[in-house]
């Protein structure tokens, strides 16, 4: 089995730079803390557009145009909501990359179906998309933590 490496930021905005490419983000149980790692890194101003903490579904509806059916019919943690918000979040900053987080960092709100610490990642760009689900374990700051850092992880193997 194939250890988990963390990606650095650093790394992620090595390639962004070195491929020319911009970025977005759509934020949701992470609370911005995806968008905090990616502006640590100096420079990042040359490839980071911006992001939108989109935690209530109000905001997923109107600042992200995230269906009411999709929300209605699949939940606020569901890859469908995930991989809209990254199309969306791509389209209203005009970025090359979009990329959303969303999911239940707990304590409460879990059920059987999405225990505490499912979480959806999703990535847009023009001609390509991907989503994946996780169910990271620990408390809501390891879930939060766990869901950015496998963000940045899923970035960098989308654009190599």
């Amino acid at each position: 089995m194939k250890k988990y490496k963390e990606v650095s930021e650093e790394a992620v905005a090595c390639l962004f730079k070195r491929l020319k490419l911009t970025l977005s983000v759509a934020e949701s149980c992470s609370g911005g803390l995806l968008c905090h790692k990616i502006t640590n890194v100096p420079g990042s101003s040359k490839y980071f557009r911006g992001g939108i903490i989109a935690y209530d579904n109000e905001v997923k509806k109107e600042m992200l145009g995230v269906s009411e059916r999709i929300l209605n019919k699949c939940g606020a943690v569901s890859k469908e909501t995930a991989s809209a918000m990254a199309h969306s979040i791509r389209r209203i900053m005009a970025a090359d990359i979009g990329l959303a987080i969303t999911g239940i960092a707990g304590p409460t709100g879990g059920t059987k179906v999405k225990p505490v610490g499912t979480v959806f990642i999703g990535i847009s760009a023009k001609t390509k998309n991907t989503c994946r689900h996780f169910v990271f374990k620990g408390n809501r700051r390891t879930i939060k933590l766990s869901a950015s850092n496998k963000a940045l992880n899923m970035l960098r193997e989308f654009l190599e």
